[in-house]
């Protein structure tokens, strides 16, 4: 039998506030244990919660950036459940009326395949805290520091087919509330992580299988194994005649295995009703319109953009949208080379992407700044070096050696431009080379590759390569 796979996503996204949803207490990350947990965030007799109105306008920001409808009046209720890292016995969320709700996302399958993925709604809600296993010998330590951290819960429609999907969904939520400055998107530290709901059904059948949650996963490529030893496990169970049971699992990243935490809980179970210490929320046109100024350029816009500029293909466009603060840096690499955007693109994603992924560091944090970049590439456009030489220069740079000129001049790598001098190279070449030369003039034309690598080696590296080629084709013939 043929099989479909269904997926859908709750991504948790924790909003970029300095203070909690209900409270003044810190969400700096890292803090001593129960440090930043206050009176209001657990729930101690005679609090009263007071909504962050900064969650509201990073709410609006991300429905307007999905093609969502704000609602002008949402509603918090009390979602009751008992957990050792839930100290009121409730968490405050919305259910009924959530504050973004019916929005989509066009995600990119491959290069000629774009899906749209539809958002059932965006909420606000508080966060848990949580529970520690480890080094407590059999028991567990509760740490309430994230208890009332704000969180953006974002559920997508069932409409995702494959793991692959399930990725791309992902990473496009993830790179857009890091453009909108709602999320820092720290997968690490907790900051941004997803839920798998993942059921599978006979091709053609029209009614969802059984689903099971796969919870709290921390990075693209857990959510992949995740979604795809489930796929596995519920085909197995089925062809073999057993049946699927709606539960919540973990996923072990050890063992790349998902296994039972609890029976999957219906809304039911956690008696939502409206919290009774928190009125309705109410948003006017005059806000969304507010709100909508303060948009930054989204992705796509600025993918496009990149290709219309700077003559971009689809794929360079899209690494390079795909994160702010790379998309940032290019640009500042295109002004400070003088408009080289493809030489730009190149070296952003070859060179600079290789030495900090070999680092280990963002782009934030790169030794290289876009403006020293830029200052290097001008001198591979005016043919002061050659590209072969600018590799030099760039470890020069990421040393911290100066300025691209400053290294230029200090280590002698200007390129040999001068064609009397590259001529009289050429023509010894020649002469010390005379089976390959009638190699050559016999169509072996391959040997045309072993005369520049001469020169260049006689050189140094430093003879203009264009003028190389140029020159050599014009002494061979004449010679």
């Amino acid at each position: 039998m043929e099989w479909e796979t269904v997926i859908g996503l709750e991504i948790h996204a924790q909003l970029a506030t300095r203070s909690k949803i209900f409270s003044g207490a810190s969400t700096r990350y890292g803090a001593e244990p129960n440090t930043q947990a206050c009176a209001v965030d657990l729930g101690l007799p005679g609090v009263l919660p007071v909504l962050n109105g900064e969650v509201v306008r990073m709410a609006v920001k991300f429905g307007l950036a999905t093609h969502s409808t704000v609602a002008p009046r949402s509603v918090f209720a009390r979602k009751n459940y008992f957990y050792p890292d839930l100290p009121k016995g409730y968490q405050i969320s919305q259910y009924e009326l959530p504050i973004v709700h019916d929005g989509y996302l066009d995600i990119e399958v491959d290069e000629d395949t774009v899906k749209r993925i539809g958002i059932t709604r965006a909420h606000l809600e508080e966060d848990a805290g949580k529970s520690l296993h480890e080094d407590f010998h059999g028991m567990t330590g509760i740490d309430l520091n994230r208890a009332g951290t704000p969180l953006l819960e974002i559920v997508s429609e069932p409409d995702m087919r494959s793991a692959r999907e399930a990725v791309a969904y992902m990473k496009k939520i993830h790179s857009l509330v890091r453009y909108l400055g709602i999320c820092d998107g720290n997968m690490q530290e907790g900051s941004f992580r997803c839920d798998a709901n993942v059921s599978v059904r006979p091709q053609g059948q029209q009614a969802f299988g059984t689903r099971a949650e796969l919870k709290n996963i921390n990075s693209f490529r857990f959510v992949e194994q995740a979604i795809n030893y489930e796929v596995e496990r519920q085909i197995a169970l089925l062809e073999s005649g057993g049946t699927v049971v709606q539960e919540t699992r973990l996923f072990d990243a050890d063992r790349h295995e998902t296994r039972p935490m609890r029976t999957k809980e219906e809304a039911n179970d956690y008696r939502y009703f409206p919290d009774p210490d928190l009125l309705p929320v109410e948003i006017d046109p005059v806000f969304i319109e507010e709100v909508a100024r303060t948009l930054p350029e989204l992705p796509e816009a600025k993918k496009q953009r990149f290709m219309d500029d700077y003559g971009l293909s689809a794929y360079d466009a899209g690494v390079l949208t795909a994160n702010r603060e790379l998309g940032d840096y290019f640009e500042a690499a295109v002004e400070a080379s003088g408009g080289q955007g493809k030489l730009s693109a190149n070296w952003v994603m070859g060179e600079l992407s290789g030495a900090l992924n070999k680092a280990g560091l963002e782009i934030g944090a790169s030794p290289v700044s876009a403006g020293a970049l830029g200052g290097m590439l001008r001198r591979i456009e005016d043919g002061t070096i050659s590209g072969k030489i600018a590799k030099q220069v760039f470890e020069a740079l990421w040393a911290g050696e100066g300025s691209a000129d400053e290294i230029i001049e200090t280590r002698g790598l200007k390129q040999i431009s001068d064609s009397s001098a590259i001529e009289g190279i050429i023509r010894d070449v020649l002469e010390n080379s005379p089976k390959q030369l009638e190699q050559y003039r016999n169509g072996q034309e391959k040997v045309f590759g072993y005369f520049v690598g001469q020169v260049m080696k006689a050189t140094q590296g430093k003879a203009n390569p264009k003028q190389v080629n140029e020159l050599l084709k014009k002494m061979i013939n004449n010679a």
